[in-house]
């Protein structure tokens, strides 16, 4: 399969997104990458804007879709 070197989400986006999907409340990924919770909400909303989906959960299925995540 043809692997692309491009990726919608910027590295610290994918490393939120990388945490939500191993269970992580948003409080724990604050945490976990020492930023604010306001800063992962913003990603998360970012996020959710570049893929044109309706929610975090639909991000999270578009990403995994996509190779984005894992």
């Amino acid at each position: 399969m043809f692997q692309s070197n491009y990726f919608i989400l910027t590295k610290r986006e994918q490393d939120v997104f990388q945490l939500l999907l191993a269970g992580l409340s948003t409080k724990q990924v604050a945490a976990t990458l020492d930023i604010r919770q306001k800063t992962v909400r913003n990603q998360i909303s970012n996020a959710i804007q570049k893929l044109g989906v309706s929610g975090r959960k639909a991000a999270l299925e578009e990403l995994v879709r996509l190779g984005e995540i894992q």
